[in-house]
Formats: structure tokens, C-alpha cells, sequence
């Protein structure tokens, strides 16, 4: 359920990192000691002499809490109970709502929904914040880390219900989430469009995620695969090393893929290419928007430096701090920033902060909102002196994000209210659920191709969803329901099919409810539509390809 900014890329023990850093000599030195003896005297003097009691191990976490925020926004400090649970979504399963999150000024900010997960089935939404879980408050003062976890975690099957305010509505949502074991799956759909193209969704990248690339990229290749969609939408990240292997499948030779560079040499890393990747020929498309963060930058980065794919889609979430995590004696965990990523380049894409104003850094993406960014590449400035150069000469910006080749709008034309609600309270979801069960024994004697080619959901099957909101208080409105008609008869039959055929599956894919949806993303029809721009930039003939900003 922790937000996992981090990439990581080293391997070094705290033992080497402490070493090399209070021991280092001279006047740092000098000036470590005389602050480390001023707390812990400053602690003693309150643990004997302060008029009340006092909870000492809790003074020192919210002490490095504080003292942390002076610092960039990703790094960051968990005590032994959050740091189990941080580590958990990158290598194991746990019960939960399954949302990733960032706490900073005692608001709890929504960075993704992990796919396949309770909170992603209600409509819980990337930029989503938190007010309160089953009546408690998660905003202000009280919010911290520990009681996150506490309100959010629990046994699979029990009721989380949430507030939530969401940007570009003015009235807060109301949620209930059913918590459930947390998919630790990371690649959500691998199938074939057509008969040459493939279509990989790639949520995260976690322990498995190569492995589980490989299987998928192997599996498309032997149906037929000769054009590849990559979609790394939402994708916030996780282990450098899984980033940088799917990008040497893709790219050949030994190219650089991305260097870091730290305080002194210590950090300082190149990764090349190193393997004959399964998929070196080929046009490829890279999907992002502004989820798409940390290793998906890295890997984005690199196919674009290389004019190896074109990338479509939104400006990326624009993280390029490497962080370390140190396991401390008693179990806690310190996330500490020890260098910068850059892509082949040169660039960097980290959006600018200042040191201590973190929460001016977490409302960024509220702010590409309100500037019109997320609906017209023209809001989007670049700094000329941040100007780099693809391998075959194209113009790419810096400072901020990988910007996509070609740029494609956030569609709202089928949002409503009316659909907003029928989210929070899982009426769709739930009336899927009844439907596949009542008819599971007809609709299983066909093969999903053919129930994606041919099942419709009925007036009669949307007049019952529509009985089944009304019964739970969301009243109909004729406005919304046009609005949003088209994306609750896909939501529906998407869920129907994911029911019936998904369930069977032991691969962790969820290749029905995408079938079905995304030929109502326009991102996606998009790039389907830029296969002959992905093909000439493969050859080097950038004639027709007038898509980075000048």
C-alpha cells in the first residue's frame, strides 16, 4: 500500500554507506559529532527531567520525519512496521485495498491504484486524496504512516469505506472498498491485437516483472509478433535493474541505457546493453502519462534516446533521484537520495523542488492540471537550455518528465457524476459478478474471442444495473447516463468477461477486461494509428516524425 518512489539500483550494505559517510574525516566530522551530542542530550534532558511522560521512541521517528523533510521530497523514513510493509508490494502478497500513496504535509495523496486491486475495481484514481477511512480522519495533523497502515490494511473480505477529494470535482466521493489479497502480479495483459501487433501492460516493476516480460514477449513473439505496444501508464516504478533488462530486450548492441551520478564516484553507474534481446527489430510504441514515473521514465528514456520507440501518450511524472534504502538496527528503514539518473542523452528528468518545500512538489500534478497540461501539449514549457539530442539527432527537453513524441489529450468526455458513483459503490463490479454467475454455464461454452466479438450488453442487462444504483441511493440522471453510457456497457462486459475467462487464468492476466477497454482509450487508438511514424523512426527516417516541441 506504500507509495514506492524509490529505484532500486545499488546494492550496498548500511555497514558501507555509514562507514564511508561519519567517518569520512576533517570538519564534517567535527560537525556530525557536535549535532549527534546535542540531541541526544536534548533527549536525555526530556526522557529524565520532562514534566509528563513521554514515548521516547516516538519523539526520535517524528525527529527524523522532520529533520528528513528538509531534504529533497523521496527521501524518507519508515519505522520497523512500515518498512515491512513498504517492502512487501515489491515482493509479496498482502491484505489490503491495494493503493499506492504518498503522505506528506498530513495529507495522504493517491499515486495509483495497483491494478487488479480492490481500490482500482471502485474507481479510485491516481491524484485521489484520502479524507477519511470508516469516519477517521486521514488528514491533518493525525495522519502519519503508521496509522495509513492501520486503517487500510486488515482481513481480505472486510469493509473499508472512504472519503475522497478528487481534482475537477467539487463535491468529496464516497467509497467502499472490500480489501482482498493484493495482486503481486506486475504484468497486467500481454495479447495480440491483430495478427501482427502485441500489447504489453506493465504496472510496476517489481521482483517478477522481468520474468514475467520474458514470458509474455515470448509468448506474443510466437503468435506472431512483429509490432509491440508497451504501455507503462500509471506505472510508478520499482527496481532499476527490472527497468533496465526489459530496455535490453529492446535495444541492441551495448547502448547506454542510463548512468547515475552521486556525490562523489561511490554512485556513480553505468548500465549498457549486454544481452541479444528477444525483441530488437521491430516497431515499438512506449505509452505514458503523468503516473508513468521513476524505472518507467528510465525505460521510456532510453527506447526514446535511441529512437528505438516512439513514445505517445503525457508529459511523465518526472522522478530522476536514485535512492538507497538502509536497513537499521532495530528493523527501520532509511530511503536515502545518493545520486541522480540520467538517461543515454544526457538528461535528466527530475521536475524541479526545493530542499524542504515538499509540498509545493506533491501538488505538481494538481497544478498540470489547472494549466490545462493534461489537455494540450501547447501548456507545456520547456527550458531551451535543457535541450538534448536523440542518437539520429531529434530534439528531447529535460527538467522535467520524458515529453512523448506524440502527445494525446486525458479524454473526459464519457466522466459523470452518475459514473463516479456507480464506482465508489461498486455497482458495476457487483452486477457483473451476478450476471457471470447466473449465466457462467452458457456463456462458457464459447471461447472468449467470441464473446468479445459478439456479446452486447442489453438495454435490458443496463436498465437492471441502473434498478441496482437506484436501490443503493444513486439516483439517475438522463445528462449522465448519455454521457457516460458507452464506458459502463464496456465496464460491464470487460468485467463479465474478466469473471468467466480470468478467473481461470494462472498467469496473473487480466487480458479480458483490456480487450474489451481499451478500445475505448484514446491513448491506446492512438498508437495504434502511429505505427508507420514507430516504423519509419526504427529505420532512422525522421522525415515524417515533426513530433518533439521545437
Amino acid at each position: 500500500m506504500v507509495r514506492l518512489p524509490i529505484v532500486l539500483s545499488l546494492t550496498l550494505s548500511a555497514g558501507l554507506l555509514l562507514g564511508a559517510t561519519f567517518f569520512s574525516g576533517g570538519k564534517k566530522l567535527t560537525d556530525l559529532a557536535k549535532g549527534y551530542a546535542k540531541y541526544r542530550e536534548i533527549l536525555m534532558l526530556i526522557e529524565n527531567n520532562y514534566v509528563d511522560s513521554v514515548n521516547t521512541e516516538e519523539l526520535v521517528d517524528y525527529s527524523i520525519e522532520k529533520m528528513l523533510e528538509k531534504l529533497d521530497p523521496h527521501t524518507s523514513y519508515f519505522n520497523a512496521d512500515e518498512a515491512l510493509a513498504a517492502r512487501s508490494q515489491l515482493d509479496s502478497g498482502f491484505d489490503g485495498i491495494g493503493v499506492e500513496f504518498n503522505l506528506y504535509n498530513d495529507t495522504v495523496f493517491v499515486v495509483s491504484p495497483l491494478s487488479g486491486g480492490p481500490s482500482e475495481k471502485v474507481g479510485i484514481q491516481s491524484g485521489d486524496r484520502i479524507l477519511t477511512v470508516n469516519g477517521e480522519s486521514l488528514s491533518g495533523p493525525g495522519a502519519t504512516n503508521a496509522k495509513v497502515y492501520k486503517l487500510l490494511r486488515g482481513k481480505r473480505g472486510s469493509e473499508v469505506n472512504m472519503k475522497i477529494q478528487r481534482v475537477g470535482v467539487e463535491e468529496n466521493l464516497n467509497f467502499t472498498v472490500l480489501r482482498d489479497r493484493i495482486p503481486t502480479y506486475s504484468v497486467d495483459a500481454a495479447y495480440m491485437v491483430d495478427e501482427e501487433i502485441g500489447y504489453i501492460k506493465v504496472s510496476r516493476f517489481s521482483e517478477t516483472t522481468y520474468t514475467e516480460f520474458k514470458s509474455a514477449l515470448s509468448s506474443l513473439k510466437a503468435t506472431g509478433l512483429k509490432k509491440l505496444v508497451l504501455d507503462l501508464r500509471g506505472n510508478p516504478g520499482g527496481y532499476m535493474e527490472r527497468a533496465t533488462s526489459i530496455a535490453d530486450e529492446l535495444i541492441a548492441g551495448n547502448k547506454l541505457l542510463v548512468y547515475t551520478d552521486g556525490k562523489d564516484s561511490r554512485f556513480d553507474r553505468q548500465t549498457r546493453a549486454r544481452i541479444p534481446g528477444m525483441f530488437e527489430e521491430g516497431p515499438v510504441i512506449v505509452l505514458v502519462d503523468e503516473g508513468s514515473a521513476s524505472a518507467s521514465e528510465i525505460v521510456a528514456g532510453a527506447l526514446q534516446d535511441h529512437d528505438r520507440a516512439l513514445v505517445v501518450g503525457r508529459r511523465t511524472f518526472g522522478k530522476g533521484l536514485v535512492q538507497m534504502p538502509i536497513k537499521l538496527s532495530d528493523g527501520s528503514e532509511l530511503r536515502l537520495t545518493i545520486s541522480r539518473y540520467y538517461t543515454p542523452s544526457g538528461r535528466s528528468i527530475q521536475k524541479p523542488y526545493e530542499l524542504g518545500k515538499g509540498e509545493n512538489y506533491n501538488e505538481d500534478l494538481t497544478k498540470r492540471f489547472n494549466s490545462g497540461e493534461y489537455f494540450s501539449a501547447d501548456s507545456i514549457k520547456f527550458d531551451p537550455n535543457l535541450r538534448y539530442k536523440t542518437e539520429g539527432g531529434r530534439t528531447v527537453y529535460g527538467g522535467g518528465g520524458i515529453m512523448p513524441d506524440v502527445f494525446v489529450p486525458r479524454d473526459t468526455s464519457y466522466n459523470s457524476k452518475y459514473l463516479f458513483e456507480l464506482y465508489s459503490k461498486n455497482i458495476i463490479r457487483e452486477y457483473a459478478l451476478k450476471y457471470a454467475n447466473a449465466n457462467s454455464k452458457q456463456l462458457e461454452k464459447q471461447p472468449f474471442k467470441q464473446y468479445l466479438d459478439t456479446f452486447t450488453v442489453t438495454d435490458a442487462m443496463l436498465d437492471d444495473l441502473i434498478k441496482d444504483a437506484t436501490k443503493a441511493g444513486i439516483k439517475p440522471s438522463d445528462k449522465d447516463l448519455s454521457r457516460s453510457r458507452p464506458i459502463i456497457l464496456a465496464q460491464t462486459k470487460a468485467m463479465i468477461g474478466r469473471y468467466i475467462w480470468g478467473r481461470e487464468r494462472k498467469d496473473g492476466l487480466s487480458n479480458e477486461l483490456f480487450q474489451v477497454l481499451n478500445p475505448l482509450d484514446n491513448v491506446y487508438r492512438e498508437a495504434l494509428n502511429q505505427f508507420s511514424k514507430a516504423s519509419a523512426l526504427e529505420k532512422g527516417d525522421f522525415s515524417s516524425l515533426n513530433v518533439i516541441p521545437k
